[in-house]
C-alpha cells in the first residue's frame, strides 16, 4: 500500500494537520506506508487495509486532540494503529468465540495486545535507527542486533575503538531523544 511522494516537510505536515488546513489525504500520503506495514504485522493483508483506513478516519476526527508540540504525527497515527489494531483483534476474538461455541473444536489463532505493543514498538525503533547516519547505525545494529563487542566492532569496520564507543553513545543518544519527542 504505498503512499504517494508528499512535498510537504513533516513539521507543516504536522501543524496544518493540527488546524484542520490539510486534509486527512495529506497524512495519509505521508504516513499509509508506516500504519498499513504495522498492521500487516499484527494482521492479514484485507484487514491491515480496513484498520489503516479506520486509523485515518480517527485521525481526522480526532485532530483536535494532536498537539505537534507534544509529539509528531507519525507517532500519534501509531498510537492510534496500536489502539485500532487491537480494538480489531478483541472483535475479531469475539466473533471466533461466538463462532467456537457454534462449532464446538474451531482453534482460532489472534495476536494478543503484548505482540501488538511490541510490534508497534519495533516500528518505533526501526524508524527511530532511520535518523542516524549510516556508520553510526551500522554500529549500533552491530553492537545491540548482532550481539558484537565494542572491539570486534572496531576490527569488522575499521573504525577506531574509541571512535566506536563514541558514535555508541551519541546514536543511543539521538534514538531516545527522538523516541521522547515523538512518544505522545
Amino acid at each position: 500500500m504505498p503512499a504517494a511522494t508528499t512535498t510537504i516537510d513533516p513539521a507543516s505536515l504536522d501543524a496544518s494537520f493540527a488546524a484542520g488546513r490539510v486534509g486527512v489525504r495529506e497524512a495519509y500520503d505521508a504516513h499509509s506506508s508506516l500504519v498499513y506495514s504495522l498492521c500487516r504485522r499484527a494482521l492479514d493483508a484485507e484487514a491491515a487495509k480496513d484498520v489503516t483506513q479506520e486509523v485515518f478516519v480517527s485521525a481526522w476526527r480526532g485532530r483536535s486532540q494532536f498537539d505537534p508540540n507534544r509529539g509528531n504525527l507519525a507517532a500519534w497515527l501509531v498510537g492510534i494503529t496500536k489502539r485500532r489494531i487491537i480494538d480489531h483483534v478483541r472483535s475479531e476474538r469475539r466473533h471466533a468465540d461466538r463462532r467456537a461455541d457454534e462449532a464446538a473444536d474451531t482453534p482460532s489463532h489472534h495476536p494478543n495486545e503484548a505482540s501488538v505493543e511490541r510490534v508497534a514498538d519495533k516500528a518505533l525503533v526501526a524508524d527511530a535507527l532511520r535518523i542516524l547516519p549510516d556508520r553510526t547505525r551500522e554500529i549500533i545494529e552491530l553492537a545491540y542486533i548482532h550481539d558484537l563487542t565494542h572491539h570486534d566492532i572496531s576490527e569488522r569496520t575499521g573504525v577506531p575503538l574509541g571512535t566506536v564507543k563514541s558514535d555508541i553513545r551519541r546514536g543511543l543518544q539521538r534514538i531516545r531523544d527522538h523516541l521522547e519527542y515523538s512518544h505522545v
